[in-house]
Order: structure tokens, then sequence, then C-alpha cells
């Protein structure tokens, strides 16, 4: 099975929460930290329920988010 590692350009995100609303996984959520322009970054939680749908970087509206294929053992 597929597994996906999704980078999110903490300094870029302005933490609209449109990618946590996004995600059917629920697994988005808001970092406690503040980047350098003083908003609250997401970040994945739980990585490794990431099905790679690639939703919450198509409504990214800073193209903030990156989704990459890490294993395929099938």
């Amino acid at each position: 099975m597929a597994k996906f590692k999704v980078v999110f350009d903490s300094d870029v995100c302005k933490g609209c929460e449109l990618c946590r609303a996004s995600c059917p996984r629920g697994i988005i959520e808001m970092s406690a930290g503040i980047n350098s322009k003083g908003y609250s970054p997401a970040s994945v939680a739980r990585e490794g329920e990431c099905v790679g749908c690639a939703s919450c970087a198509l409504v990214c509206p800073d193209g903030a988010i990156e989704i990459f294929r890490t294993e395929d053992s099938e």
C-alpha cells in the first residue's frame, strides 16, 4: 500500500484552515506555534493515515502544501 508524506511550508501558511476542512481523514491540525508572519501553520497529526488525495494541496490558496509518495509495497 502506498504511503504519503505531506509537506507544509510553514513560513507560507497563513492558517486559513481550508486544508483542515477539506481533509477526508481529518488528520490536519493547526500548530500551537506561530510562523514568522504571526500565523499558526497547519501540520499533519497522523501522517500514516494520509491517503494521498491531495485535497489539502488543491484548496491551499498559497500553495503551501506538497504531497509525496514515499513507499509502495504491493
